[in-house]
């Protein structure tokens, strides 16, 4: 069931797409493409009418089908466990030691001392010699 509402929502998605790419909103567009000058069949208004409704409801197909296709996954796992990537089963059954808190040969003092002004070396001009 699943496979087959991702294939209804993959064929939705590409009819959206050649409903969106067909309309023009100054009148030309792929529609004017196709037989020549649609104007002849249907009204120029009517057209963008036709078009304007395919796309909203093409919309509105997508985004009922996206989620219950969500709602498909989510009553899935409250039966049972969470799936999870392999990735994820990997991570969780390795049996690796917890990160350090310290590097090796490196103290727990991390503050960097700032160098007294007797310090600093002077600056020799060399552009000059």
């Amino acid at each position: 069931m699943y496979i087959a509402l991702i294939s209804i929502i993959v064929f939705i998605c590409v009819l959206l797409v050649l409903v969106v790419l067909a309309q023009n909103p100054k009148g030309g567009g792929l529609s004017s493409q196709f037989g020549g000058s649609t104007s002849q069949l249907m009204g120029v208004k009517r057209t963008g009418d036709l078009l304007e409704k395919l796309t909203w409801g093409f919309a509105i197909a997508l985004v009922v089908l996206t989620l219950g296709t969500h709602m498909m996954v989510d009553s899935a796992n409250e039966g049972g466990a969470l799936e999870r990537t392999i990735n994820e089963e990997r991570a969780r059954q390795s049996n690796l030691p917890a990160a350090p808190s310290t590097l090796p040969g490196t103290t727990a003092d991390t503050t960097a001392a700032i160098p007294g002004a007797a310090e600093i070396p002077a600056m020799i001009d060399t552009a000059n010699d």
